[in-house]
């Protein structure tokens, strides 16, 4: 739906659930959380004064950066940081003077722990941290430190300390609440491609015991649910807390546990649909990562959407041209300026699980324009870079309009 010429989608995950498909105008309606709050001594005020959401601007856009990321304030006195948002993994961290061994340029300054905020290794915390890649992880002297190593997909690799400081937030009924809560001190940082990052480090916020959410609800300050709203003009917002979910207009489907998903947010099996008409593709395997850039299908749901899409543009005015951006492209009879000029050429993508919950993404969430003025799919291979059978849904590409 729009509003005032802006379309905007949002993607909500809750305890076990997530939203399929939610598209609606304004982005958001406010549903109030009168759930009784338990205690904290970092509480500025009561907690029962404390709304039950609290909300974040999104900064960056799709293209050309590919990234989105969120300004937090973190230690005392509070310093600002920005924070690239990922579903994807539970660990948030940033650069730190700890001394650095090796920190990227960014646009702060590296943290500063103090002595008293690390966290030892006893602490459950860590043990919830180092249970995802070791089963059999034990803590052999409780006065050691929490040291973490976290590597993600494209093979960035961090390295650190886990410590506890002031994470400033403010409620959504304008009460503000200084919890202390575990992020990663990271002193040793290795990026395949070294550039002058935009963000100081990552925003975790996975369904482990470890991630800031995760952290919050055990707090009691709010209910295990995140969500965002992101412009495909760039910009946008995310929350935790179930104040901003709509009461109504939304399904839910309970999320998959299975082993397979590997603990990421997946709402289960899905059979992918193109238009109207079923590919024959089922049973694929999705999770919802904003960390990716993109969306990626595994190589048989990748053929079938590519054999749909060329087979709906037979009789279209667009032709296959090679662009350096992606790998799948088109041009027209003229350099196209935006999505509004080939949208109506393609057809909406729907990932349908179980009976009722489809999460529908229309081809203004999965087409890009280029600087060469060419439209391309934004859905990659995802054979190509070692995913096999998984389907990621990728937060910077699809959760957009």
């Amino acid at each position: 739906m729009e509003k005032k010429g802006k379309v905007m989608m949002m993607w909500v995950l809750f305890l076990g659930l997530v939203l399929s498909s939610c598209c609606f105008s304004g982005c958001f309606a406010a549903e109030q959380n009168r759930n009784k709050q338990t205690k904290s001594t970092t509480a500025l005020f009561p907690l029962d004064r404390i709304g039950s959401s609290v909300v974040f601007p999104i900064r960056g856009n799709v293209y050309p950066d590919g990234y989105y990321y969120v300004a937090l304030t973190i230690g005392n006195p509070p310093k600002p940081y920005f924070l690239d948002i990922d579903t994807g993994s539970d660990l948030t961290w940033l650069q730190c003077d700890a001394p650095c061994v090796r920190c990227n340029k960014a646009p702060h300054p590296p943290f500063r722990p103090n002595k008293n905020s690390l966290v030892s290794c006893s602490e459950p915390i860590c043990a919830a941290l180092h249970v995802m890649d070791d089963d059999n992880y034990k803590c052999e002297d409780p006065h050691d430190q929490c040291d973490y190593e976290v590597e993600y997909a494209d093979q960035a690799l961090s390295l650190g300390v886990l410590v506890r400081d002031a994470f400033p937030l403010r409620f959504t009924n304008g009460s503000i609440v200084i919890p202390r809560l575990g992020f990663g001190c990271g002193y040793d940082q290795h990026v395949p491609n070294p550039t002058a990052s935009k963000t100081d480090g990552v925003l975790g916020l996975g369904n482990g015991d470890s991630s800031i959410v995760s952290q919050l609800r055990k707090l009691g300050l709010t209910r295990n649910v995140i969500g965002h709203c992101i412009s495909g003009r760039g910009g946008g917002f995310l929350f935790f807390g179930d104040a901003l979910v709509p009461s109504s207009g939304v399904v839910w489907t309970p999320m998959s546990r299975s082993s397979s998903a590997d603990k990421h947010y997946s709402p289960g099996p899905a059979e992918l649909v193109y238009g109207t008409k079923p590919t024959g593709v089922k049973g694929l395997l999705v999770i919802f990562d904003t960390g990716s850039t993109y969306t990626y299908f595994n190589l048989q749901a990748y053929q079938a959407l590519i054999s749909s899409v060329r087979k709906d543009l037979t009789k279209m005015p667009l032709k296959v041209v090679d662009d350096n951006a992606l790998p799948v492209c088109w041009k027209g009879t003229k350099p196209f300026k935006s999505i509004q000029d080939v949208k109506k050429y393609f057809t909406p993508v729907t990932l349908s699980f179980g009976k009722k919950a489809r999460f529908v993404i229309p081809p203004e969430a999965y087409l890009i324009i280029t600087s060469n003025g060419n439209v391309c799919l934004g859905i990659l291979n995802g054979s190509e870079v070692g995913l096999e059978n998984l389907n990621i849904i990728g937060g910077k590409k699809f959760l957009k309009l």
